[in-house]
């Protein structure tokens, strides 16, 4: 997988937290940077975090999967991109809780960033399948997550919801894209 696969994964993956990030600068007052960088550190920190976790127990297990590792990463990475769908055409307009969101609560924001990184490691299983990097993996998925979250709370803030669907529907479609790829490369229809 190359570079260009990382970046769409890692993008792809972080959608979830960039709209939780939207969210959270709806009810900001006024934009306050030390709760975007303590909220974007959480969000990148188990963004990188989960699909580590998810490659270490694929690799317990490539004896199992090695032989279907192609459809094993089209399934995951199509089910995380339809959820992704689903939920951007399937939530209410008013899931976001908008009162003031800029103080710092920790435990909100480990919750938060549990339930935006839970995708994140299949993916990492679908790394263990695929042979990537993970070191390289999760630090692009991390530093992306970190940046987006960040720029996330500012874009909440300052265009309110507008951009919280299409990011979920960009996410999901790249991440859909990307398990197609996969599957058609090792059944030879690809040649890339």
């Amino acid at each position: 997988m190359g570079i260009v696969e990382l970046l769409l994964i890692a993008v792809g993956l972080s959608m979830d937290a960039f709209a939780v990030s939207i969210c959270r600068g709806l009810g900001m007052r006024s934009l306050n940077l030390r709760t975007a960088a303590v909220l974007a550190l959480f969000f990148g920190g188990f963004q990188a975090l989960m699909p580590l976790l998810g490659w270490a127990l694929g690799t317990q297990f490539m004896w199992l999967i090695a032989p279907i590792d192609h459809w094993v990463a089209f399934v995951l990475l199509a089910f995380i991109g339809g959820k992704m769908l689903w939920e951007a055409f399937h939530e209410d307009e008013e899931d976001c809780d908008c009162g003031d969101t800029s103080t710092i609560d920790l435990r909100e924001f480990l919750v938060l960033a549990v339930a935006t990184s839970i995708d994140a490691l299949a993916a990492g299983i679908s790394f263990a399948a695929l042979n990537v990097d993970i070191v390289a993996s999760v630090s692009l998925i991390g530093v992306i997550t970190f940046a987006l979250s960040f720029v996330g709370v500012a874009v909440g803030h300052f265009f309110g919801a507008r951009y919280e669907r299409p990011a979920s529907v960009v996410g999901g479609v790249v991440l859909i894209l990307i398990g197609l790829k996969v599957l058609l490369e090792h059944l030879g229809v690809l040649a890339l």
